[in-house]
């Protein structure tokens, strides 16, 4: 759990962007 959100935090730029790009895909 802690090494998720470690990863989480470290991505989340990332991740986020990924969900937008997903979002604008769809």
């Amino acid at each position: 759990r802690k090494l998720l959100d470690y990863v989480r935090g470290k991505d989340e730029e990332r991740y986020q962007s990924l969900i937008k790009r997903l979002g604008l895909r769809r």
